[in-house]
């Protein structure tokens, strides 16, 4: 059928003929879509359709059924793009291919990042539709952060050369004329020597070098680019170079097509601009492979051999070729390989890397190491626990690189704006000529010439684009390096605009080790056999509290027998039966559902409640049995961290389970003015709405474990890792530190980072609104101003390094709460 579209879907979850039915009818009732044919040995769908984008309802339909199309993401290194423009057209590229679902252009870093439904298209599709754009992509590496580096590097050299190439032809070009226009003397020591014709057909000679030479670039990218309809910044340098050379020619070669008067030649004019902006660009891509650093100094943490355990012998083999469950041996001062178990052996690693912390911490027998860190003076024995991408610094990296290739909010705008910008400047440009023809005094023709190539030059859109990714991808690198990790890059925005930071108790304000402090028995019950009954039931469960009791009990010498039938309720407690005895032990609660009488310790629970305890009933048989009070110490750096959240000008609430004299107990030791307490897990999110009452922005922090539905509702998920934990899905920011100062660093990152990139966008938007009319001769009237090409060349290039080193100021922020301390 005319027009019909063939694609191929991956489908997850069919498992039999029916599913395969309810596949098949559920893509078949969709508008333009028909001829389905689904396999389930393949677990594919095969589908026509009358139009691409049918694909994006298909896959919606199919997910909504319960069995969803499966989607892969590429990342890929793109080539040849100078400024916004180029940004929305590889955007544009890319998201008319059928089957992708969302892209990501990066101008800073030269990279798209695409999402697309597999079976559809492919990576190397995606990389050749890019490529038919104009824009020569390739499939990025697992090492693409590292090849990118030496990709800029290279470039940097390519346009050092260049540079060095076009000046040393320009020099010649620029003395002839400038210096004939400045001094007298030297104008007239040229007449009499050479002439001013063999002068100009010397400056033909080496401008036409310099233009098709080191500046060819702009005219074999930005004429094809013209042709299609979607001119870019290299069409604005061709057409503005091409046309100060084209009037020179002529006036050069074929002077009695112009009246006498406006006979000139600007070939100086035409190599400078190359000059500048090749100088520009050799700036640029200096910076650009800066704003990576970050990426490079984490990539340099990876080891590549490590010695593994075959047979009875260590040996050294390749990172690559490592499995979980591999015996690795660490030297005293050699990097860790693997995330993994110590088996044998004792030393101090060094684990700044991971929490920012320098103190290095032992490590002995069922200890954890993670990838990347130092070895100290012992030799550790490790079982791999994790290897290649799944370790914790494989995860950063991703991290990090998915933060920074990520599109803000703030950046629609840029969007919008470039992709008319580059047409509307080439509208003014021949406005502008045509009124200086219309209205100019003579030499009009030349006025016009000059006006006309100074704003073609002057606005080139390169500031724009670069304005907000280089921020993006200075500012995360920066933030990967004081431990702090956006998962997600628009979670740098977000973070700067909220009003609220709630935070969990457990993990978060405290330790989240507690200890067993008091056991106050009911009755007839002695202590021993009460905590005996107790810990049976807790030893079940692997709630921090459990583990206390626990431990208390064995400390005590007390043997902890095992228990049946366990159940727990979440927000409530936990049961099971013990020695033929039904054993319960919670919240008060849990009492009040189970009928359990309080009265006789209800003091005593009230007592610990106001010292900060957390107290637990326990009741056997039915009958209160006892009140357990634990403690779990406030974190030493919990108080600092809170005080310098209000003085940034946050309202500081606390969320819990716990009852609420035990949380304003915590509160008043900790400074925190808002509590709210006795909250049940699922009501941890209704407390988020209530915080946002007068549209505040809400934040929340807990320990990624239990919170997982209140990092997801709020505004911003920030999680707390333990120097390990780090693909917790829920949140948008992860603290590798452990405590409440990496959310004040990550404030103060999202908060610069912000500045910086309305600072970038100011400049760049303000740069054009400017200079564009500058160029264009508003001031000539009044002042006889009119701006040279040669200016306006060396203005839009230091627009752009402008931005670029604005952004690399990013890289002096210092923690705001010193991990270091």
């Amino acid at each position: 059928m005319t027009g019909q579209v063939e694609a191929t879907l991956s489908i997850d979850g069919m498992s039999c003929a029916s599913c395969v039915g309810r596949v098949e009818r559920t893509l078949t009732a969709l508008d333009g879509v028909s001829d389905v044919s689904v396999n389930l040995a393949a677990e594919t769908a095969r589908l026509s359709l009358d139009r691409p984008d049918r694909l994006a309802d298909a896959a919606e339909a199919l997910d909504h059924l319960g069995y969803p199309a499966r989607t892969g993401q590429v990342t890929l290194n793109v080539a040849s793009m100078s400024c916004a423009s180029c940004v929305g057209r590889v955007d544009k590229a890319l998201v008319e291919v059928p089957g992708v679902l969302s892209v990501a252009v990066n101008l800073a870093a030269e990279t798209a990042t695409v999402t697309f439904l597999e079976g559809a298209t492919s990576p190397a599709g995606l990389a050749a539709a890019a490529t038919a754009a104009g824009y020569p992509a390739e499939i990025s590496g697992a090492n693409a952060s590292q090849s990118r580096v030496e990709r800029k590097a290279d470039e940097a050299e390519n346009l050092r050369r260049n540079v060095l190439l076009a000046g040393a032809l320009t020099l010649p070009v620029f003395i002839l004329e400038m210096g004939a226009h400045l001094i007298p003397a030297f104008h007239m020591a040229i007449q009499h020597s050479i002439g001013t014709q063999t002068s100009w057909m010397i400056q033909f000679v080496l401008t036409t070098l310099v233009l098709f030479g080191p500046g060819r670039h702009f005219f074999a990218k930005g004429i094809p680019a013209l042709l299609r309809g979607a001119p870019d910044m290299n069409s604005l340098v061709a057409m503005g170079t091409g046309a100060a050379w084209s009037y020179s020619v002529v006036a050069t070669f074929l002077p009695s097509l112009l009246p006498e008067g406006v006979r000139a030649v600007y070939f100086e004019a035409a190599a400078v601009i190359v000059v500048l902006i090749l100088i520009g660009r050799w700036l640029e891509a200096r910076a650009k492979g800066r704003t990576g650093a970050a990426i490079q100094a984490l990539l340099g943490l990876q080891v590549r051999t490590a010695q593994v355990l075959r047979g009875e012998q260590f040996v050294e083999t390749d990172v690559d070729a490592l499995t979980t469950g591999d015996t690795v041996l660490i030297r005293p001062g050699e990097r860790v390989p693997v995330d993994g178990e110590v088996v044998d052996g004792t030393s101090n690693v060094d684990e700044s890397m991971i929490t920012g912390e320098p103190v290095p911490v032992s490590k002995s027998s069922g200890a954890t190491v993670t990838g990347g860190t130092v070895n100290g003076t012992g030799s550790l024995t490790v079982r791999a626990l994790r290897v290649g991408a799944d370790t914790t610094l494989s995860q950063i990296i991703r991290m990090v690189e998915d933060a920074q290739g990520a599109k803000l909010p703030i950046q629609g705008l840029v969007d919008r704006v470039t992709m008319w910008f580059v047409p509307a400047v080439m509208g003014v440009a021949a406005l502008t000529v045509l009124a200086w023809l219309i209205l100019g005094p003579d030499p009009a023709l030349t006025l016009a010439l000059v006006a006309g190539v100074s704003v073609l030059i002057i606005a080139c859109p390169c500031a724009m684009g670069l304005a907000t990714p280089t921020s993006i991808m200075v500012g995360t690198g920066r933030a990967a390096e004081m431990g702090v990790l956006f998962r997600k890059g628009d979670a740098l925005q977000a973070l700067a605009e909220v009003d609220v930071i709630a935070l969990d108790k457990t993990g978060t304000v405290t330790e989240g080790r507690p200890t067993l402090t008091d056991v106050a028995v009911a009755g007839d019950f002695d202590r021993e056999t009460v905590l005996r009954l107790i810990s049976a039931v807790e030893a079940q469960s692997e709630h921090p509290i459990a583990e206390a009791i626990v431990r208390g009990a064995e400390s005590e010498g007390i043997d902890v027998p095992r228990a049946a039938e366990f159940r727990s309720t979440t927000g409530y407690g936990v049961a099971a039966i013990v020695e033929g005895r039904h054993v319960i032990v919670g919240a008060d609660r849990y009492m009040h559902r189970e009928a359990v009488e309080m009265a006789p310790l209800t003091a005593v629970e009230r007592d610990l409640a106001h010292r900060g305890r957390t107290a637990l009933y326990a009741a056997v048989d039915g009958q209160l049995a006892a009140v357990i009070g634990v403690s779990d110490p406030v974190k030493p750096t919990s108080r600092a961290s809170i005080a310098a959240l209000r003085e940034l000008g946050f309202e500081v609430a606390l969320i819990t389970g716990d009852k609420q004299a035990t949380a304003e107990s915590i509160a008043r030791e900790t400074g925190i003015n808002h509590v709210i307490a006795g909250v049940l897990p699922d009501g941890k999110v209704a407390a988020l709405d209530d915080l946002r009452h007068g549209n505040r922005k809400v934040a929340f922090v807990g320990d990624g474990i239990n919170d997982a539905p209140a990092l997801a509702h709020a505004d911003v998920g920030i999680a707390i890792g333990t120097g390990t934990d780090v693909a917790i899905e829920s949140a948008d920011v992860v603290l590798m530190s452990g405590d409440l100062r990496g959310v004040v660093n990550a404030v103060e990152v999202s908060r610069r980072t912000m500045t910086n990139i309305r600072q970038n966008l100011a400049w760049a938007f303000g740069y054009n609104v400017a200079l564009i009319p500058l160029a264009a001769g508003v001031l000539y009237p009044a002042f006889g101003l009119l701006l040279s090409p040669v200016f306006a060349a060396g203005a839009m290039a230091l627009s752009s390094v402008s931005v670029l080193t604005n952004a690399l100021r990013l890289r002096r922020i210092d923690p705001r709460m010193n991990e270091r301390r």
